[in-house]
């Protein structure tokens, strides 16, 4: 598994993290000092911004879980990946990919998500 590999593999579990301070604690490591979150549903500039961010997509997915869905394609500093939300042994509720800039330790500086399957309103 490649290192970019394993480093969406911990982003991913970020936004399974359901403790407040484990959850915390993996952003502090993960991410740069001022990273940039956007994607369709609001932007989150900042650490603490993205913590809250996650905090309340779990909110109004309980139960459900991020996963992989295939793999990580990466060159320079640049890595794009598909995920799905759903019940961890489910079919997918939610698909999107997501498009990421990492600095020149390794750290995710910019995430841009896109959504490609989402609920009926």
């Amino acid at each position: 598994m490649s290192d970019v590999q394993q480093r969406v593999e911990r982003y991913l579990a970020v936004w399974n993290e359901t403790d407040p301070a484990a959850r915390r604690a993996a952003i502090d490591a993960l991410f740069t000092e001022a990273p940039v979150y956007v994607d369709p549903l609001g932007l989150a500039e900042g650490r603490d911004a993205i913590d809250a961010f996650v905090g309340a997509a779990q909110g109004q997915f309980p139960g459900l879980v991020f996963r992989p869905a295939g793999v990580v394609d990466a060159h320079h500093n640049v890595a794009r990946f598909t995920w799905e939300l759903g019940p961890e042994d489910g079919e997918a509720i939610v698909v999107g990919f997501d498009v990421v800039a990492f600095d020149e330790d390794g750290r995710f500086d910019r995430v841009t998500g896109f959504l490609d399957k989402v609920p009926a309103a």
